[in-house]
């Protein structure tokens, strides 16, 4: 953890702020890649989510794109640099800024959730597209402070652990969202998935439905086991980064059992689009 700041930023006192908004949900949505800015229908279906829930006082991500331990968190700094961690897309997406505010208080909200041992690394990391892209077309002006989480383990429970630490900030009128993708075969698609000229891949299919059947029977030992009782595995994950960010969304929920709303389903370049919302 070069350039870590941890000293820095555990000594601050916690800022608690009183708020009045409605309890927010936990997330987990599908954040697919910068042409998704470019999509006929996705960026639509996200910013109506957004629209309908009460405007967060902060976000809290934690990006399939950021795998780290001890857990980290990204710098608090106002307009911090994006990371362009992709490559093969047009230029223009290398050019795009998302400069939110000051993240202090947020940070301090965050860290007061662990132990002084415990508290997360601060280091001086900018949001990667798995933030940076839902959140420019969910929250498109960029006024709302965010921090983006690390994934510090493969292991659910201890996701689910981490989740449930961080589940209080919900009552702080915190978004917590958990970004990857319900499906992520990218070596398996075919050309024509690329093209968006067929129908997705049957491994897609079966993961996408056995997910939302377990998911609806709040059956988290079951999701948990993915990688031995999911159909369409090892392709539907062939590493297993963009499934996580489900657990710590599961573990910030009230009750992880219980059935989640289904907010975005459907299908991109062959990829499941399913997104939800925890209470």
């Amino acid at each position: 953890m070069r350039g870590g700041m941890r000293g820095e930023w555990s000594s601050r006192a916690v800022v608690v702020r009183s708020v009045n908004a409605q309890q927010l949900p936990a997330l987990f949505l599908g954040h697919g890649a910068p042409p998704l800015l470019e999509d006929p229908v996705w960026p639509g279906q996200l910013r109506e989510w957004a629209d309908s829930l009460p405007r967060p006082t902060g976000i809290l991500i934690v990006s399939a794109h950021w795998e780290s331990a001890p857990v980290a968190l990204s710098s608090p700094a106002p307009g911090t640099p994006l990371v362009y961690d992709f490559s093969g897309f047009g230029a223009h997406f290398y050019r795009m800024q998302y400069a939110t505010p000051d993240a202090s208080q947020l940070l301090n909200l965050v860290t007061g959730r662990f132990a002084a041992a415990e508290r997360p690394l601060v280091i001086d990391r900018g949001l990667d597209h798995g933030a940076w892209v839902p959140l420019k077309v969910m929250y498109p002006h960029a006024d709302i402070p965010v921090l983006q989480l690390s994934v510090p383990s493969e292991d659910p429970e201890m996701l689910m652990a981490l989740g449930a630490r961080l589940r209080s900030l919900r009552d702080q009128g915190v978004l917590i969202i958990g970004s990857g993708f319900l499906t992520h075969g990218l070596p398996f698609l075919r050309p024509q998935d690329w093209q968006g000229t067929a129908p997705p891949p049957g491994w897609s299919r079966d993961f996408d439905d056995w997910a939302a059947e377990a998911l609806a029977r709040g059956d988290v030992s079951e999701l948990a086991a993915f990688r031995s009782r999911a159909p369409g595995m090892p392709y539907a994950h062939p590493t297993a980064e963009h499934f996580l960010p489900l657990f710590v969304a599961l573990g910030a929920a009230t009750d992880p059992e219980s059935p989640p709303t289904t907010e975005i389903d459907g299908f991109f370049l062959g990829l499941s689009k399913r997104s939800v919302a925890l209470a």
